[in-house]
């Protein structure tokens, strides 16, 4: 069996306790461990398949009751081996289960103790349900994403559940390893997702400050209202990207449309390109009737590779086999199903190639081996694991 200790990346030795939990727990808890991080996840039950699931790879799985105090005993003897512990409860759960961060970090004064919920700890709305789309429509930034006179459109689950909160927390866990191991104090990470999202919106923030940014749905400059940054449909009805925001590469790609500015001069503008919201209107439709005249294929033959900054848009099941992933490895094979490579990527210290999630008392004796358990805890460890 490939164990975690034999796994690389920088993070390899860390021990982290992951309570499982939706979304961005799991996606924080596949960042540490894709890393090279020694990741016990505590579930409820291990009975459900995984092993084609990115979000839960490279980690050991238990099944733990922690309603019930040997589940909750259990969980506080592996906190005093660990070096982390993540949760994703609503605030004050886990200390109605007896395992909040005063009784752990009483237990491992060491510990980082993360938070992982979408409007945090504190606030009005704190103890309030609700979801990725719910958490970026508060912070402003669902509200600018669509098409100009329609609504807003949820760009999946990526703002909020992963960028905003999953990564946010994965990075908020290791910048207080780095404290912990300089004080020998742990403490902790509230990582909540309404803080990632405006994190987020840094630079739409500057922009709005510098009157850049028009307050409306696909109004500015990056959300497809300029003709420049947007996609487009080609004639075999699929799609490409255009990003020439600059106007050395948007003058490119009017060479490669063989558009001249005499061309469009019958519309009294003075440019072709510009911050004119009334450039962007006139110039969308004449780019769009060029785009329709080729397939998506030929467009990539004459533009795909230059300044023009351009791309074909990919389905998930055409991205694995486009060139430049495949050769930058970006999608793996896990057990025949194919899965995103851990990111980022490290000269000295490289993660080691996915495996899916471990389980089961053999997987459990291995761990409570390298976590250098007493005994009576690997005892009722396999004991749970067989459950």
């Amino acid at each position: 069996m490939n164990h975690p200790t034999n796994r690389g990346g920088p993070l390899s030795g860390v021990r982290i306790i992951e309570v499982a939990g939706l979304g961005p727990g799991p996606f924080c808890g596949m960042m540490l461990a894709d890393m090279g991080a020694d990741v016990l996840t505590i579930e409820r039950s291990t009975a459900n398949d995984t092993r084609h699931e990115p979000l839960t790879r490279n980690r050991t799985r238990l099944a733990l009751d922690l309603k019930s105090d040997f589940g909750r005993e259990t969980l506080l003897q592996l906190v005093e081996r660990a070096e982390v512990l993540f949760e994703g409860y609503r605030p004050g759960v886990a200390e109605r289960l007896g395992f909040g961060p005063d009784v752990c970090l009483q237990r491992n004064p060491q510990l980082v103790y993360g938070r992982m919920t979408g409007w945090g700890q504190t606030g009005p709305l704190a103890n309030a349900a609700g979801h990725d789309i719910n958490y970026i429509a508060l912070t402003g930034a669902l509200h600018g994403i669509g098409r100009a006179g329609e609504k807003p459109v949820p760009p999946l689950n990526l703002v909020g559940d992963f960028g905003g909160g999953g990564m946010m927390l994965a990075f908020g866990i290791v910048c207080a390893l780095l404290e912990a191991r300089r004080s020998g104090q742990g403490q902790v990470v509230d990582a909540a997702m309404v803080d990632g999202a405006i994190a987020l919106m840094a630079m739409s923030i500057g922009f709005k400050a510098g009157g850049m940014h028009p307050d409306g749905v696909g109004a500015s400059l990056l959300s497809g209202a300029a003709h420049y940054y947007d996609t487009y449909v080609t004639s075999d009805g699929k799609y490409i990207s255009i990003g020439s925001l600059e106007p050395q590469f948007f003058a490119l790609l009017m060479e490669k449309l063989e558009l001249a500015e005499s061309d469009i001069a019958h519309t009294g503008m003075t440019s072709a390109r510009g911050l004119d919201e009334n450039v962007w209107r006139t110039m969308k439709p004449r780019l769009a009737e060029i785009f329709r005249k080729r397939t998506r294929d030929e467009w990539c033959a004459l533009l795909e590779g230059t300044d023009v900054c351009f791309a074909p848009v990919l389905s998930l099941t055409e991205a694995p086999f486009h060139p430049h992933n495949q050769a930058r490895h970006a999608f793996v094979d896990v057990c025949g199903q194919m899965q995103n490579a851990p990111a980022p990527r490290f000269s000295g210290t490289p993660a080691s190639h996915p495996r899916p999630a471990e389980q089961g008392s053999q997987a459990v004796i291995a761990l409570a081996g390298r976590w250098n358990l007493p005994p009576a805890a690997v005892e009722k460890l396999v004991a749970a694991s067989q459950r």
